[in-house]
């Protein structure tokens, strides 16, 4: 048996360095034990029997991707069952990760969403405070992750809050911005951080003339805001009285008149502000930002992904449920299958631009899961304004519509997917391509007929390349 013994925490390159040397002596996942217990802080991360250096392994980019959201994970077991995996992979089974149904595989896919929402969380529910009587001034927060997330979620914070000087003290470790450059320190403990500060105040009292008593539901706000995180946030010592005046508060907007029309009229809301003619992409998703969601629930605005100036903009739906919390689109189960196909067509994703004709997460709750649900006409013609504003900035040679839906929002019209898959000409005179959404594949319960739909799906790719003329894959 061998033994590796990694960092406490989440040390991606020891067992990378571990992988790659245990892989080079054919050792297989039932004779290695893996630890992160001990005094040594730096690990033991390659057995002294094994080369300290080896080759790396040519893995597919899914599995590249899954073992760097999974080593983050708690579980003491996650090393074990990704070292698993990587040996069926590199032992002939190219497409293990694709087998949904697999009890490994489907556990990684858990521990996976599971890093995605503490990270999350941490971006949601940090909240800093000001250190009274520092010089220069300087801010501290407290936080408790589930999972050891500390160094994946901390750029988000460096670069919302560059221009200040701010500490984060987490249980399993800390870090700070000192104004030029981020360093990770040791654990700490809520007393490391101020109690209180001057803004807190300001900030309850913002919180709570924006709360509406009309949509008050305590239930759903337990699911977005679990209950661990509200000893560490002002607002939430405001909540229990706003739910409770809630009712009264109700009564009191309804008994006064009402100030502007109550019929809603999106399209020519959300044209006004596209008066503005948004010079950048950047420009544009801050407006799709403010705008805010047409249906309740959704975590965020998903923009599109991608550079201006692309070959090739792919089209898809609407966000799910990962991308809802990540914020990005196509990083999901139909994400990671676009990802595997766009690679066997020669295709790199860096260099196509990626986006759906709806950019927010509609759902229905069912227990603690938040199922898709399919947008009507009138959100996706809600949604278009945004979408060809964003076509319009990317200037693409070609437009991929994924699907039914990114085919209604680029064509004005319902076509069956069946009659109209291949070239097509969109609204404004737009170059298109239409072929099946990646989530029709995964549905399918037949693996000869999945296998099928698959291949069909990647020679629909290898189409638009040529059409398109993306960028190919180096060999």
């Amino acid at each position: 048996m061998r033994r590796v013994t990694l960092k406490p925490g989440a040390d991606l390159d020891g067992f990378r360095r571990a992988v790659r040397a245990l892989a080079a002596a054919g050792v297989a996942p039932e004779e290695v034990a893996w630890t992160s217990e001990g005094d040594d802080l730096f690990g033991d991360a390659v057995p002294a029997d094994l080369p300290a250096e080896a080759p790396p392994l040519s893995l597919p980019r899914e599995l590249g991707q899954t073992i760097a959201e999974v080593v983050p994970h708690s579980d003491p077991e996650r090393y074990g069952l990704l070292y698993g995996v990587i040996w069926r992979v590199t032992h002939g089974e190219r497409a293990a990760l694709q087998v949904a149904s697999d009890p490994i595989v489907h556990r990684l896919d858990q521990m996976r969403k599971a890093v995605r929402r503490d990270i999350h969380k941490m971006h949601a529910y940090v909240r800093f405070r000001k250190v009274e009587g520092a010089s220069p001034e300087r801010f501290v927060a407290w936080f408790e992750p589930e999972h050891f997330i500390l160094e994946v979620a901390a750029p988000f914070f460096e670069e919302r809050f560059r221009s200040m000087l701010w500490t984060i003290v987490t249980p399993i470790g800390s870090v700070a911005w000192d104004g030029s450059r981020m360093s990770f320190g040791p654990p700490g403990t809520k007393r490391d951080a101020p109690g209180v500060d001057g803004f807190e105040a300001g900030w309850t009292d913002y919180y709570e003339s924006t709360f509406n008593p009309a949509r008050a539901n305590p239930k759903l706000m337990r699911q977005h805001m679990a209950k661990k995180y509200w000893h560490n946030m002002p607002e939430a010592a405001a909540i229990p009285r706003l739910v409770r005046s809630a009712s009264s508060r109700v009564e009191a907007m309804l008994d006064r008149e009402a100030s502007v029309p109550n019929k809603r009229a999106p399209e020519g809301a959300l044209a006004a502000m596209l008066d503005q003619a948004p010079a950048s992409l950047e420009e544009l998703n801050a407006i799709i930002r403010s705008a805010g969601p047409l249906v309740p629930g959704a975590t965020q605005a998903v923009v599109g992904e991608g550079p201006e100036g692309a070959g090739i903009a792919f089209v898809g739906e609407q966000p799910g449920d990962e991308e809802d919390l990540m914020g990005r689109p196509f990083v999901g189960p139909a994400g990671r299958l676009v990802d595997g196909a766009l690679g066997e067509a020669g295709i790199e994703r860096r260099d196509v631009y990626l986006t759906n004709a709806v950019k927010h997460f509609k759902f229905e709750q069912r227990g603690k899961r938040r199922i898709h649900s399919k947008p009507t006409a009138g959100e996706v013609s809600h949604y278009r304004w945004w979408l060809m504003r964003e076509l319009d900035l990317v200037r693409p040679k070609l437009v991929v519509a994924l699907g039914g839906t990114a085919v209604l929002a680029l064509t004005g019209k319902s076509i069956p997917i069946t009659r109209a898959r291949g070239p097509a000409e969109l609204l404004d005179g737009r170059r298109g391509f239409i072929t099946v959404h990646p989530s029709y594949l995964l549905r399918l319960p037949d693996e000869k007929a999945k296998r099928s739909a698959y291949e069909a799906f990647v020679g629909d790719l290898v189409r638009v390349r040529e059409l398109g003329g993306a960028g190919a894959l180096a060999a």
